[in-house]
């Protein structure tokens, strides 16, 4: 009998969908057999009749080296190769009892591959002594729901350049860590890192979902990489994609001849908006395949997160279908059930073998229960990406200050639902690419009422309730949309007004961070409390954040008046001082505050006894912290 890595228990595992391990079986592993060393080679293939590994080392005849389809029905094929070491090159040979093409196939299950465009898997035990036991330890606490969670998304390739190329991972890791240090976010969100033949496609069409991409260095230096950002008390989320993979033909498509990866249903295999294909949720062994995966980046490469990509075209039917191009579930719904069933195993399986993990939902319709536990019902998610909050946002924001009063619910209406998920605030790659504008150049008026607008924007956000996202450059006011090619405008923070941003998402990422009232209760009604959320006349917000210790009030004007001896309501006789004014001369702005200490009177003010009398200054946010009580 052949060597196998496969016992019967794996096999019946594999077959009901519940193997989220698979990366220990297939795929290519140093073993010892029969007292030869060698590389034991596995590949789910049951539509073949004939597979073959082909290589360097045999030089590309798949004749030398058959594999051996397993007697139990589960159309796995095996085989052992004495000799073979690491970093051997190679592909799986396929012949299908379907038609009489011959497919030359990537290992769907590889550690390593060759740098694009070349397509070969590359034989590659893992090995890597982590450093980063101190962050394991606590990372319960830093990901959990009532700490301060602050994300840089980045990707990798474009961020930073150096003599037009960008830096590898190992040259990445100490230059991050210390611009995340200075910066103060708690996390970073890398853009997919999974290996993807078309480099524009930003790694949202992976072809691989073992093996991060080669462009940048080896697996041991991403590890090294996120066990540098670890060691520096800075978590490493990254993007996942298991809605849909490309239909190159070395890789997941039509792999054995049969759609093994896709469903054989257009209706449900095939993505019009990004034409490539859509992963057959309705298949135990395909389930077991993208779970494994999720379950392989948190252990293997020590992630703190997965923000799973594209969740809201996972889980209907009708997504970017006509009528007639879609089939009404067993119960008339255009609910894709066998998807939403594997979403919640997937998130029930990882959050129950990880521990201080997070899951992170793209996902943009108001489907029910993104965020609730599987057990009550709902997905399973630790926290969903808030579109609402920013499309409304960004769409008030990019008004004419004279035009705003009109649409004033734009900007209030997201505390109507703000509770209903967990919700993480992204300000994302997606809002500056394909002709929307960097931030900067959505927003109206001349220079300094832009950075006005956008200093205004980012200290709305930091105050709102939910979890931070903010993309790179966003930080100093990048001019230019996103490329993937190339780097970041750096030279910008040459200029006062790109150092104003920068300083002040400093200031916020460290107030966000200190002040208990910003984050401790973000995902509880308690933590919020409106002051005045209907001065449509003068575009103006006022709300309080709370804690178990602290009262802060923010105040936000949406027009470039100065409101002199402006009144609103606090909660008891007591003083306020101004922590944060978004138009600090230290961030570009005018200058113009608060700098006495604020004593309320008994003099009543939104439904409250006593009040306070401020200066809000032009397209400002203004923090106030209480101070004392009398």
């Amino acid at each position: 009998m052949p060597y196998s890595l496969f016992t019967e228990f794996d096999i019946n595992l594999f077959r009901a969908g519940k193997h989220f391990k698979l990366y220990e079986k297939f795929g290519s592993h140093p073993v010892e057999h029969e007292g030869q060393r060698g590389i034991y080679f596995a590949v789910y293939a049951p539509a073949a009749w004939k597979v073959q590994v082909i290589g360097n080392f045999n030089f590309w005849n798949g004749e030398v080296h058959n594999l051996y389809v397993r007697w139990d029905g589960s159309g796995i094929w095996e085989g052992f190769i004495p000799g073979l070491d690491h970093s051997e090159v190679y592909k799986y040979r396929i012949y299908s009892h379907h038609d009489d093409k011959i497919r030359d196939k990537a290992d769907p299950y590889a550690f390593h591959t060759e740098q694009m465009p070349k397509s070969a898997s590359v034989v590659w035990p893992l090995s890597y002594k982590w450093k980063d036991k101190k962050w394991m330890t606590k990372r319960k606490k830093s990901n959990a729901i009532n700490s301060p969670i602050s994300v840089y998304e980045l990707h990798i390739g474009s961020w930073r350049k150096k003599g037009g190329k960008s830096l590898s991972y190992r040259e990445i890791a100490d230059e991050l860590v210390d611009y995340i240090n200075k910066m103060q976010f708690t996390h970073v969100e890398f853009m997919p890192l999974t290996e993807h033949p078309y480099y524009p496609s930003w790694g949202y069409l992976s072809t691989s979902y073992f093996a991060p991409t080669s462009r940048f260095g080896t697996p041991e230096e991403l590890m090294h990489l996120i066990d540098t950002l670890h060691q520096n008390d800075i978590g490493v989320l990254i993007d996942w994609v298991p809605a849909h993979f490309p239909s190159d033909d070395f890789a997941l498509a039509d792999f054995d001849g049969s759609a093994l990866y896709e469903h054989p249903d257009k209706k449900k295999g095939f993505h019009p908006d990004w034409n490539s294909l859509i992963f057959n949720f309705e298949r135990a062994e395909i389930r077991s395949f993208l779970i494994s995966s999720a379950h392989f980046w948190f252990e293997k490469y020590h992630v703190d997160g997965l923000r799973v990509d594209a969740v809201s075209s996972m889980l209907y039917l009708d997504y970017s279908r006509n009528e007639g191009e879609w089939e009404p579930n067993m119960f008339g719904g255009n609910e894709y059930l066998a998807a939403i069933d594997f979403i919640k195993e997937l998130n029930a399986s990882v959050y129950g073998a990880f521990d201080g993990i997070l899951m992170i939902a793209e996902e943009s319709t108001a489907f029910p229960g993104v965020t609730n536990p599987v057990h009550l019902g709902g997905l399973g998610f630790g926290l969903k990406w808030m579109m609402g909050w920013m499309n409304d946002t960004l769409q008030y924001i990019s008004r004419n200050p004279i035009h705003r009063k009109y649409h004033h619910n734009e900007i209030s209406f997201s505390m109507a639902y703000a509770y209903s998920e967990n919700y993480i605030l992204p300000l994302s790659h997606d809002e500056v690419v394909h002709g929307k504008n960097s931030l900067i150049y959505k927003l109206p008026g001349d220079e300094w009422q832009r950075f006005a607008n956008l200093r205004l924007l980012y200290g709305y956000m930091y105050t709102h309730p939910g979890h931070k996202l903010l993309f790179m450059g966003g930080e100093f006011g990048e001019t230019s949309e996103w490329n993937v090619n190339e780097g970041l405008n750096w030279h910008l923070l040459n200029y006062e007004p790109h150092q104003g941003i920068q300083n002040m998402v400093i200031d916020l990422n460290s107030m966000y961070k200190k002040e208990g009232a910003m984050s401790q209760y973000s995902f509880d009604p308690k933590g919020f409390e409106w002051i005045d959320h209907s001065d449509h006349q003068n575009c103006v917000l006022a709300y309080m954040r709370k804690s178990d210790k602290d009262n802060m009030v923010v105040v936000c004007n949406f027009t470039p008046n100065v409101h002199e001896r402006y009144r609103i309501g606090v909660p008891n006789k007591s003083s306020w001082k101004e922590i944060f004014n978004s138009d600090s001369k230290k961030y570009w702005g005018s200058d113009i505050g608060n700098r006495s200490l604020l004593k309320s009177v008994q003099e009543p003010s939104h439904g409250r006894e006593h009040s306070i009398e401020l200066v809000l200054p032009p397209l400002a946010c203004i923090i106030l912290k209480e101070k004392k009580r009398d």
